[in-house]
């Protein structure tokens, strides 16, 4: 009697709105198991497919039948695939692109045809396994002849007991003759084991003990340890001025949280933090740690997503990916420097992971620490309407005072560092102490311009000026890469005289080697952090005082902790406001509060020296007078007069393609639906556009955007929703859709 036929629901990893069904032979009926891959046939290859369970009830003519199961084990469970649906629910993206979002990269399998027939690829995805020799037990009977190595091999085997063939490599070179003669003798065994590969393997931190907290971190410690013993979803804004000791805060709630059984997930903006946070909680915890960010290598990020899955991690570190961390049981979620732009993914899956942990933290009951020391403006908003308990830590540690803040006004000066700057930066100097100076573009000059034409070197590809990088020889596009020889020949004219116009971190670099030929500078950018560790190598020069002068753009600015750092720089303190985005006075303030804060962390107080062309402006001024208050107030009131966020909610088309006048009609005809739709759904929702994106051209891809403004997100997604369902694209223009967009360039 055969078994009757078993048809499964399958998402598949590509741009598709609908989920499959296929039938299971009865050969793989006991493992096509929820939360397992599948091979499936898919058109004329066969892909990864994701089983989300039975489909009950479903048609059995014309299903194909899986091929093969690739998993022993669930990738994923019950509780995760809730999430998985959810985020693809809100940001309206395909399930299946969703669980390949939160898996480790390259596991999946495909298949092409090609001119030699089907073939098959397997991209990452494999265990690390290392050859392990071992005495099987006493040894009585020595080889009759052997050569000298191979005794020497066997006493080294039998003084460890175990130890692998790469280590015995390393002292006695080449010796796989040898292991394998004492290996036939019986005099020694040998196994293949499963390894996993260790980010820390090179990382050695003295313990750390709890420190005493003082009354306004004492009493956020009780709040969040409160909200822990419940067990209970409760979402909490941690607000507290540079130095005023968010970090033991999140260790010790932490600490508690594991004393009750539950695990921890902490997410962090940028791989440059990670470093000195993992420093951190390993001093105070040991073991137990995993990190997901994409400074790993395919290798060390899936095993460490193996640990978690096997419950050998209690605490997961990572960047916004690290969100769909399969760690269960969690108790806290702890977003540091919440307000970053950086948990924003901006392709593919366009996920907020800030607006993530919440969402997680609901499902799991568990504990949600928003913390920064300058929150975003939507962040104060929910605070004030009670949606988020405020925690608030107004004063730094040991009661160290801010740093004392001096604007300088640059409008008419030519020099790049003004001589308050400059004094200030030799004093420091003098004094062995430590500098920070912060100017937020990298590269030589901002660009170069002919001195016959007057015209700019521009980039072919984008709607953007070439930056000229001195070091490298080149002028690039700092977009898709695009270089040129610099300095090189103009290409409107011909003409040879090119001069420089602008600074960047690189030109700041050699001026300041200048100004202090003895002082040790590190610059921190883009071009200098692209080696694996590189931003550990910087950041521990700093710490352990072997650098005097720190350059570099934003990824400087926050969370780091310097204690002999006593000057701070900011150079082009306006850089940002320029920007065509509502957000560019909220992004300026908090760039410059976080370098401030860099300041006068240690005995030493701080001192910081902004150079501005408007030194008026409310963002520069509030910022410099440690007003955080007066900024929020302000900013709030703009923000409601307007229409923008927290006020209403957004979402942007972009409409991109090779053909400027294909690009530009389906943009008119995606916004002429949309109204349509709109009257249809008598729904109250503003459509501003079709226009030209900010940088017009990226990629040599035409660009237009359409954003929406809607007073509630259930009538903005009705929308976006309707209108999926009865557009047609052209072929040639891609359309994404952002929900709760970020960036608008």
């Amino acid at each position: 009697m055969t078994a009757p036929s078993q048809i499964i629901e399958v998402a598949i990893p590509l741009y598709l709105e609908k989920t499959f069904h296929y039938l299971v032979p009865e050969r793989l009926q006991k493992e096509a198991l929820t939360g397992r891959r599948a091979l499936v046939p898919f058109g004329n290859r066969k892909l990864t497919g994701y089983i989300l369970g039975s489909a009950i009830g479903s048609e059995i003519s014309n299903l194909k039948e899986i091929v093969e199961i690739l998993d022993r084990e669930s990738l994923w469970t019950a509780g995760e695939l809730e999430f998985y649906r959810w985020v693809a629910a809100y940001y309206q993206h395909p399930l299946g692109e969703v669980v390949r979002t939160a898996l480790p990269a390259g596991i999946n399998i495909q298949t092409r045809k090609g001119t030699s027939g089907e073939q098959e690829s397997l991209i990452g995805g494999k265990s690390a396994r290392r050859e392990q020799f071992y005495l099987p037990g006493p040894v009585t009977v020595l080889p009759r002849q052997p050569g000298s190595k191979a005794l020497e091999i066997l006493a080294v085997i039998r003084e460890i007991g175990d130890i692998s063939a790469a280590d015995l490599r390393k002292r006695f070179g080449a010796c796989t003759p040898q292991l394998k003669r004492l290996t036939e003798l019986g005099l020694c065994m040998a196994e293949e084991r499963e390894v996993y590969r260790d980010p820390f393997k090179d990382h050695i931190v003295k313990r750390d003990e709890p420190r005493r907290l003082h009354t306004h971190q004492k009493g956020a410690l009780d709040a969040i340890s409160e909200s822990l013993d419940r067990q209970q979803f409760t979402p909490f804004l941690l607000y507290g001025v540079t130095g005023s000791g968010k970090t033991e805060v999140y260790l010790q709630a932490i600490s508690h949280a594991l004393e009750l059984g539950k695990n921890a997930l902490i997410l962090v903006p940028e791989i440059a933090l990670t470093p000195q946070l993992t420093g951190r909680f390993k001093a105070r915890f040991g073991g137990g740690i995993a990190i997901l960010h994409s400074g790993l290598s395919d290798g060390e990020r899936y095993d460490e997503w193996r640990r978690i899955r096997r419950g050998l991690a209690r605490i997961v570190i990572g960047a916004r990916s690290a969100i769909f961390a399969p760690l269960e049981n969690i108790g806290i979620i702890i977003v540091d420097e919440e307000h970053e732009a950086s948990f924003k993914q901006s392709d593919g899956l366009r996920y907020n992971a800030r607006d993530l942990a919440l969402v997680r933290g609901q499902m799991e009951q568990a504990a949600v620490v928003l913390g920064s020391a300058t929150p975003s403006v939507t962040s104060v908003h929910a605070a004030d309407q009670g949606r988020l308990k405020l925690l608030e830590l107004p004063e730094r540690v040991e009661n160290r005072p801010m740093p004392l803040v001096e604007l300088v006004g640059m409008k008419g000066r030519k020099e790049t560092i003004s001589s308050l700057l400059s004094a200030s930066l030799t004093e420091t100097f003098d004094q062995g102490r430590q500098a920070i100076v912060f100017l937020n573009r990298r590269g030589y000059a901002t660009f170069l311009v002919c001195a016959e034409c007057g015209k700019p070197l521009t980039c072919p590809n984008c709607s953007v000026t070439l930056t000229y990088h001195r070091q490298r020889g080149q002028s690039l596009c700092h977009y898709c890469d695009y270089a040129v020889p610099a300095p090189g020949t103009c290409p409107s004219c011909g003409g040879t005289t090119l001069s420089e116009l602008g600074t960047g971190t690189e030109k700041m670099e050699h001026d300041l080697k200048e100004l202090l030929p003895a002082a040790r500078v590190l610059r921190m950018d883009s071009d200098t952090t692209s080696g694996k560790g590189s931003h550990e190598r910087i950041l521990s020069r700093m710490n352990d005082g072997s650098a005097d002068i720190l350059i570099g753009t934003q990824m400087i600015a926050k969370g780091h902790d310097f204690p002999e750092v006593t000057l701070v720089g900011v150079v082009n303190a306006e850089a940002s406001l320029g920007m065509p985005d509502f957000r560019a006075a909220e992004r300026t303030f908090q760039l410059l509060s976080q370098v401030i804060g860099r300041a006068g962390r240690g005995e030493t107080p701080g001192r910081v020296v902004v150079q501005a062309l408007d030194t008026e402006h409310y963002a520069i001024k509030s910022a410099a007078e440690h007003d955080a208050a007066g900024f929020y107030r302000q900013e709030l009131e703009f923000r409601q007069e307007a229409g923008y966020p927290p006020f209403t909610f957004l979402a942007a088309y972009a409409i991109s393609g090779l053909s400027e006048q294909t690009v530009s009609e389906q943009a008119d005809k995606t916004a002429g639906l949309l109204a349509q739709l709109k009257a249809k759904l008598k729904i109250r929702v503003e459509i501003l556009g079709p226009a030209p994106s900010p940088i017009y051209r990226l990629r040599n891809r035409f660009r237009r955007q359409i954003l929406l403004k809607g007073v509630n997100r259930s009538d903005l997604h009705r929308l976006i929703a309707t209108w999926r369902q009865q557009t047609l694209v052209v072929s040639t223009v891609r359309i994404s859709v952002d929900i709760d967009p970020v960036d608008l360039m």
